[in-house]
């Protein structure tokens, strides 16, 4: 006989419950949840789990093939065909079940959260071609000036800090700048090099937040400008910041504003890719003749970043997409993937206010 045990089940269900009561009160998400449960959530993993040298997601999915195993013998001992799919059905609802339970406890809630940008007031607009080309040569000035205090020469750069430094060095920006991003900073979140390398690249993704550990993982390929933003793109979801445009903007105010020009140039340098992009949507060829008037160093720094990935092209980047864009939308963001692409728009926003309260 199987015996009737739903406790996972229902507790998955539960938490569903919650998740809907919370998205219609944001304001007691946050104060019940964010700034409270998650709170103690995040500085009991960071202060157990983060000390371990490697990605404690290693173990979770070892966790994970090991009851799948329990559950597979226990499968083929039971006797009757109506008892082995009995147990198999209960199994399935309570895995599934622990699974909801657990991303939303441990991280999920904060989809229903006050946004940031609602709490810093920011209201993104989309660029005119006029302001967006004003904010590309911004970009393009401010990269200048922090490359120049790296380097003089145009060489590409590649290898530019180690990576435990640059993950202490994004970690203590953040906390420095956490008032001024309405964060909750609080433990020592961690982002790790997820090794094998390229892995992450080949499933579309630089970086990736993992709630069932609370550890951050990106690609040991990513190039070494690239490092320093996806890093504080992730910590800021370690933070409970769920929206990718949020998460990129927070991660684009903490690298320019960090006292590292390592940290600043990347940080610029990412703005200028995301600006480009939409340069060249709204005018190819007017992007393609602002591109000549790049520096050198840049422009070598922006084709040494682009090689670095070629190695490891995405598998199946459509369903990649989509995936992500249903999980998104599921989430209640409502624009998808397209949240990625809000950095300009957000930044342009920040700089307004920033200038009116004459804030630098």
């Amino acid at each position: 006989m199987v015996k009737s045990n739903w406790t996972w089940a229902f507790l998955g269900l539960l938490a569903l419950g919650l998740r809907l009561l919370a998205g219609s009160f944001p304001e007691l998400t946050d104060q019940f949840y964010s700034r409270s449960i998650f709170f103690i959530i995040r500085n009991g993993i960071d202060f157990s789990l983060g000390y371990l040298p490697f990605p404690t997601a290693y173990l979770f999915f070892g966790l994970i093939f090991s009851l799948f195993g329990l559950v597979l013998r226990r499968f083929f001992r039971l006797k009757g065909g109506k008892n082995r799919w009995k147990y198999l059905v209960q199994a399935t609802a309570n895995g599934l079940g622990a699974l909801v339970f657990l991303f939303l406890l441990l991280w999920g809630y904060n989809y229903q959260r006050t946004p940031i940008i609602e709490q810093l007031s920011l209201q993104p607009k989309p660029l005119s071609l006029s302001q967006l080309t004003e904010e590309i040569n911004l970009s393009k000035h401010l990269a200048g000036l922090n490359r120049g205090q790296i380097t003089k020469d145009t060489l590409a750069l590649s290898k530019v800090m180690d990576y435990a430094a640059l993950e202490t060095e994004v970690r203590t920006t953040i906390d420095q700048n956490s008032e001024v991003l309405a964060l909750n900073f609080s433990g020592r979140p961690r982002t790790k090099q997820f090794p094998p390398q390229g892995m992450l690249r080949r499933l579309g993704i630089l970086g990736i937040y993992f709630p069932f550990t609370g550890e951050s993982y990106l690609d040991p390929a990513l190039h070494g400008l690239e490092k320093p933003f996806t890093i504080a793109h992730e910590m800021a979801h370690s933070l409970g910041v769920t929206d990718e445009g949020e998460a990129s903007f927070i991660a684009w105010v903490v690298c320019t504003r960090a006292d590292n020009p390592i940290l600043r140039y990347a940080g610029h340098l990412v703005m200028l890719r995301y600006q480009l992009r939409d340069y060249y949507e709204m005018d190819p060829d007017g992007a393609l003749c602002w591109m000549e008037t790049l520096p050198s160093g840049i422009r070598q720094d922006l084709i040494s970043i682009r090689a670095a990935g070629e190695p490891f092209p995405p598998i199946w980047l459509a369903l990649s997409r989509k995936s992500n864009d249903l999980f998104l939308k599921s989430q209640g963001v409502k624009a998808g993937i397209q949240s990625y692409q809000e950095l300009p728009m957000l930044a342009f926003a920040w700089r307004k206010k920033t200038a009116k309260n004459g804030e630098s």
